[in-house]
């Protein structure tokens, strides 16, 4: 683990990979998860990439995240437009400390929402992303260039927290500003299971 300097001070961990024609994956938890908690996805679902997982720095009671939220589903767009731009330089920051090409997001739920804005706000800092149970982030999202940018979406047909509206909205923002979207909707909730692990990889591997 490695901390970073205090204008990006996430707590981290780095994984040197062995497959340098493999992008590096830049791995973004949930709520309540921490910098390890998707090693093992990363690893699984790119085996030889580098991996890079911050911490979310925003604590909802004892819970990390990456941003504030107001009420589920509700964000605190202020917090996260200044989280996001944190977020990003981190990722330049790692970039230079680490020697590593612009990464491909691998995001989760809170996670899945910050690589989103990202998207949106800095389109510049990644190559692509996967955002698995993902919600639109901004009400007026910033209009952004991500012309031919891939971009994997993984909904859940019965998922409690991310209506079947929301999530479609996101692929329509997204499309619009040129990424190429694809977006599968499983028959399952707001985890992830076996299914959601195929398809990145599968992905994963084109991109």
């Amino acid at each position: 683990m490695t901390a970073a300097p205090a204008d990006t001070d996430f707590v981290h961990v780095f994984e040197p990979g062995s497959n340098p024609a493999r992008r590096p994956l830049l791995l973004l938890h949930g709520t309540g998860g921490d910098e390890r908690d998707l090693l093992s996805l990363g690893r699984t679902v790119a085996p030889g990439a580098c991996l890079l997982s911050p911490r979310g720095k925003v604590l909802e009671g004892s819970a990390p995240r990456f941003f504030r939220r107001l009420a589920e589903g509700v964000f605190d767009e202020a917090d996260l437009r200044r989280r996001t731009d944190e977020l990003a330089e981190f990722v330049l920051w790692a970039r230079r400390r680490y020697g590593l090409p612009a990464p491909i997001a691998l995001g989760f739920s809170n996670g899945a929402n910050i690589a989103a804005a990202m998207l949106m706000q800095r389109p510049d800092i990644l190559a692509g992303a996967t955002l698995l149970r993902a919600m639109v982030p901004f009400v007026e999202p910033p209009r952004a260039d991500l012309t031919g940018k891939p971009i994997l979406i993984l909904s859940g047909a019965l998922d409690p927290i991310v209506p079947k509206a929301n999530a479609e909205t996101l692929v329509r923002q997204l499309g619009e500003s040129g990424a190429v979207v694809e977006h599968r909707v499983l028959p399952a909730g707001h985890g992830l299971g076996q299914a959601d692990i195929g398809l990145i990889k599968d992905w994963l591997a084109h991109n």
